[in-house]
């Protein structure tokens, strides 16, 4: 079989053009390629978010008036606070975000002592209840 010149020249088109498209997406994935760097410097910083958050809802919940509110519901405050280190680093931000604008509202007062103890009451309620669905 004789091969002519521009039989040569497609086939040579096509194997410079498959060669381009198979190395052009490799070399392109090493762009976009994470360092362990990078992802400790993530997982410290997401580690540093949930413990502030966590120290939070803690600090919060040792409050007198969180006391005063866990006393008259008949609540164990050591299981609420081992049950605030079971959730998720999104419920516990989510419960950290409620805590300070509980604080803030009451150091403003926008919110007496009754009102703080129904929402202390309503916030442990929620971390008790998210752990018994798990």
């Amino acid at each position: 079989m004789v091969i002519s010149k521009w039989q040569g020249v497609r086939m040579g088109t096509v194997f410079v053009l498959f060669t381009l498209f198979a190395v052009h997406p490799i070399l392109g994935a090493q762009n976009h390629v994470v360092s362990p760097a990078e992802m400790q410097k993530e997982a410290v910083a997401a580690t540093h978010t949930r413990q502030q958050n966590v120290d939070t809802v803690t600090r919060f919940l040792s409050s007198a008036q969180a006391k005063q509110a866990l006393q008259s519901a008949h609540v164990d405050p050591t299981q609420v606070k081992n049950a605030v280190l079971t959730l998720s680093d999104e419920d516990v931000a989510q419960m950290a975000a409620r805590a300070d604008k509980a604080q803030v509202d009451f150091a403003a007062g926008n919110m007496s002592d009754r009102d703080m103890i129904w929402l202390i009451l309503a916030i442990v309620v929620l971390i008790l209840v998210i752990i018994a669905v798990r």
